[in-house]
């Protein structure tokens, strides 16, 4: 790399000292079309998704609702990469609950199996079942929900008396729409809905079929708008793009967070380790539809696209540009190489998991207690994210970046309370 010098005097001397070839503004430029880059491909596949579930909608078969499927599957690979965005950017922190939260109580969206359960003392709306209910009372007032509509789910349902697990909205709800529930446990399989669950008269299964269709296209109208108001932010003028260029060290700042708070406790803590240690296959991230394989590589490969600064499109287009990375190796080209050979290493043991996965031992299977293949794939991509957490620590430092906090997990950092 050719570096530029300044001169400057010292004792009337004239001393050439190195200025930077990457300046903090370009790399968060990379970092900010990254985003909209992203989120736009995250909005691109669910208008694809949208337009699959229209055509169920219209015309019920085995084959529309495979389509359906198949639409969400593919969705999911570009939004997965998007969540290193989180964290550190507070615009997406506020938002990413309407789109991505997990685990659900499904009961209040449409019928379960009776194994299921009903109402609880924490959530007393978990078999609300929305979908067969044109009325009910909520938090002690009386909802019309005779017409299921984008804003019912958005302002009413979702997180409805103020519990988490209330997810009305977003992938998951649409997921358990598409799916049903996996009712496998450890078993080989996902979930198994019939078609027949958006079918007209006398051929509708689960009843409510109108109502369930109604449902599944208020949800996915709803996720499309979301994401074309998030994909809006990261556009030049958008307010996600200006809050990150306040200061060049915070930009930096909310990079780090990001990757580090995803890498650590959210994806090796909450969404990997958790499971294992509770041996519960409802602990995976998309457990209708057995995808949590996907979920998991793509978000490893997020915080790799950010670090690299490089991010391929739905359509193959690579869109790259400055990048931490080069940052970093301007400062310390021995801690770059460190970070890149542990993302490596991280994208090998998320990928093992992906393709043993596809090869047909599932994920909620490598959680089955004493299965000690699955213990080891997972535990392989969970040592992996934490152990490049670490570097990423180190590059905090080597950057002299103030106040950051990565996310924990108690799986990790206190796991006796998990059992409490």
């Amino acid at each position: 790399m050719t570096r530029n010098y300044l001169l400057s005097t010292a004792l009337g001397l004239c001393i050439a000292t190195p200025a930077l070839a990457v300046e903090q503004a370009d790399v968060l430029t990379t970092y900010a079309d990254i985003a909209a880059a992203n989120y736009d491909d995250a909005r691109i596949t669910a208008v694809a998704l949208q337009s699959a579930v229209d055509a169920l909608i219209a015309d019920p078969s085995a084959e529309a609702l495979q389509a359906a499927k198949t639409a969400w599957l593919a969705a999911r690979v570009p939004y997965q990469q998007t969540e290193v965005f989180r964290f550190g950017n507070a615009i997406v922190d506020d938002w990413e609950g309407k789109v991505n939260a997990w685990p659900l109580d499904e009961g209040l969206i449409d019928y379960v199996d009776l194994s299921y359960g009903g109402a609880t003392d924490e959530n007393h709306f978990a078999a609300l079942n929305v979908v067969a209910s044109p009325a009910f009372t909520l938090s002690g007032t009386e909802v019309d929900a005779s017409a299921i509509t984008p804003e019912l789910l958005a302002e009413t349902l979702h997180e409805a008396d103020g519990v988490e697990s209330n997810v009305a909205t977003g992938y998951h709800a649409i997921e358990f729409l598409l799916w049903g529930q996996d009712l496998n446990g450890h078993g080989a399989g996902a979930g198994s809905r019939p078609w027949t669950d958006y079918a007209a008269g006398e051929d509708c299964t689960g009843g409510n079929c109108d109502r369930r269709a109604a449902y599944l296209k208020a949800a996915t109208d709803l996720l499309v708008s979301d994401l074309e108001w998030m994909a809006a932010q990261w556009v030049e003028g958008g307010d996600a793009r200006a809050a990150l260029s306040e200061t060049d060290a915070t930009g930096i700042s909310a990079i780090l967070t990001g990757m580090g708070s995803l890498s650590y406790g959210e994806q090796a803590g909450e969404r990997m380790r958790l499971g294992l240690m509770l041996n519960d296959p409802e602990e995976e991230h998309d457990c209708f539809s057995d995808n949590t394989h996907n979920s998991h590589y793509y978000d490893g490969l997020g915080i790799q696209n950010v670090y690299l600064g490089e991010y391929i499109r739905v359509d193959g287009t690579l869109v790259t540009g400055p990048s931490l990375s080069d940052l970093v190796a301007e400062t310390d080209a021995a801690l770059d190489a460190e970070v890149q050979s542990k993302l490596a290493t991280t994208m090998l043991a998320l990928g093992r998991i992906k393709s043993t996965a596809e090869a047909g031992f599932a994920y909620d299977q490598m959680l089955e207690r004493g299965n000690a293949g699955g213990e080891a794939l997972i535990m392989g991509g969970v040592n992996g994210l934490i152990d490049q957490t670490r570097s990423f620590e180190r590059v905090v430092a080597a950057l002299g970046v103030d106040q950051i906090a990565f996310e924990g997990s108690d799986s990790l950092d206190a796991p006796e309370a998990v059992f409490k």
